[in-house]
């Protein structure tokens, strides 16, 4: 399949307002591709890289490139060359990749690369979002949806299981299964603004309580007496974290996947500040700040699946395997003073809040659903940064206002909330101006629009409606927390979970 082919379907797709068209504009082109570009193109329609990360910045993409007269460029051409640049490293890597770059762009239209600029950058948001592409597959491949979603969560990547289906069918995709190795995209817990809001969206009597840590989140999957250790996002960190693996390596288990938590903490047991425990998971530096580590579930144990099996069996599981002091705290209750007890006593500790979980609730990888709520004593939600205005008096040369925006699941694009300079520290200031200058897009005589790419948690006292913003709400008092480079855009709170936290929308 040409690249331009795939370019024109992505416009239609980002043309096209509703979800049934979309889907079926996005299956048509997978019916069209082949066997080996299948996963290709679901990557790049979901606006991902195979790769993941290739080393190209927006400052070796933004001075563009000659572009070819017509179309030429494959698929398989385009990935195979994209992974000769991430495959660049060493001395002089810089160059070599730029070099590359360009002798890729070469090939490309000018609608080619700017496509492929998009792809690189992060920024290309059609509307074909991890669900809709999920329904694709499965229109095109004629098999049900379910079945893809619940291979790709095993699978841990929606390109392999769409090739899968596209060749074999239903049964093909049976054949994905749990693998201690293959991470598994983790599940995530939805919010409410109160205890009682969670336990209403739980609709049970009882439910575990459970500390939520400001840590980060961790897989760990053992086999044979080696581990390795995977980020939310997937990623491979083992080699950055010899205390943990050390630490993990001693569980009496043959085989393992566990789903928990890192945390840097004091020797008085409180947390230090999340920026503490996000740079020592960056480097392999054991003397700075060791991280401990505290498991909430088990999603394998000794040659036993149990991601099927409901909250309270897992745990049980996990609870035999992992010792209490590296079990996340947490109580079973149905007492409303119980739980509020112990929320309170999370916030004493130092921590973020508590997780209410469903002890009935299967394990939903990779989805934000009703099993599990999280309940902070503030409200927060991660938010994209979409333009910054320069400051003014003793902030002026930095700049200060941001422009606040939450996803909006249908069409991939963001909707603004509102501004907010509060909670910005000098350091903070400066650390955001030289990182928000990179992403520029355009600006005019105060305002610096940059591409929507950066997660910054902000706290506020409450969303109110407002006609002022597309959205109809704004928040009440946002402040700056701190940026959450751990989380891409495609994490961020969307539209309906702000809605959800206003007393008008319910």
């Amino acid at each position: 399949m040409l690249l331009a082919e795939l370019v024109a379907v992505s416009s239609a797709v980002a043309a096209t307002s509703g979800r049934l068209a979309k889907i079926e504009l996005l299956a048509s082109c997978l019916r069209a591709a082949g066997p080996l570009e299948v996963p290709i193109a679901v990557a790049y329609l979901s606006g991902e890289l195979p790769q993941r990360q290739i080393g190209v910045g927006w400052a070796t993409l933004r001075d563009g490139f000659p572009a070819a007269s017509g179309p030429s460029l494959t698929l398989s051409v385009v990935d195979s060359g994209l992974s000769a640049i991430g495959a660049v490293a060493g001395k002089g890597s810089a160059a070599a990749r730029r070099e590359l770059v360009g002798a890729l762009f070469s090939q490309a239209t000018r609608e080619e690369q700017e496509f492929l600029i998009r792809l690189i950058s992060g920024e290309l948001r059609q509307g074909a979002l991890e669900g809709v592409m999920t329904e694709a597959v499965a229109r095109a491949a004629a098999v049900p949806v379910a079945a893809v979603r619940r291979a790709a969560m095993l699978r841990g990547s929606l390109g392999p299981v769409a090739a899968a289906a596209l060749a074999g069918g239903a049964e093909a995709l049976s054949d994905f299964g749990l693998e201690v190795g293959q991470p598994v995209r983790p599940m995530l817990a939805a919010s409410a603004p109160s205890l009682e809001d969670a336990f209403g969206k739980i609709g049970a009597p009882g439910a575990a309580v459970e500390w939520k840590l400001d840590g980060i989140r961790i897989q760990a999957h053992i086999e044979s007496g080696a581990v390795r250790l995977f980020t939310r996002t997937l990623d491979d960190i083992t080699g950055r974290l010899p205390e943990v693996v050390a630490a993990v390596a001693k569980l009496l288990v043959r085989a393992a996947v566990l789903d928990g938590e890192l945390i840097a903490l004091r020797p008085d047991g409180r947390p230090f500040p999340f920026q503490d425990t996000a740079s020592r998971a960056a480097s392999a530096d054991v003397s700075a700040v060791p991280l401990s580590a505290f498991f909430f579930d088990a999603l394998h144990l000794d040659g036993a699946d149990l991601i099927d099996l409901p909250y309270w069996r897992r745990h049980a599981e996990l609870a035999w395997a992992v010792p209490s002091d590296m079990l996340m705290p947490r109580v079973v209750t149905s007492a409303m003073d119980e739980a509020s007890s112990f929320f309170q006593d999370a916030v004493a500790h130092g921590h973020e809040g508590v997780v209410v979980k469903s002890l009935d609730a299967v394990y939903a990888a990779g989805r934000r659903g009703a099993g599990w709520i999280k309940v902070k004593p503030r409200h927060t939600l991660d938010l994209v940064v979409l333009a910054v205005e320069w400051g003014h008096g003793r902030r002026q040369g930095w700049l200060s206002n941001l422009h606040l925006g939450a996803r909006d699941p249908d069409s991939g694009e963001f909707v603004m909330l509102g501004k907010t300079f509060k909670g910005l520290t000098d350091e903070l200031l400066e650390w955001q101006t030289a990182r928000l200058l990179g992403l520029e897009e355009r600006r005019d005589s105060y305002t610096v629009y940059v591409r929507p790419s950066l997660v910054v948690e902000i706290a506020f006292d409450g969303v109110q409606r407002s006609p002022r913003y597309p959205g109809g709400v704004a928040l009440r008092f946002a402040r700056v927390l701190r940026y959450r480079e751990d989380k891409t855009a495609a994490e961020a709170d969307t539209i309906e979970t702000v809605r959800s936290l206003s007393p008008e929308y319910g």
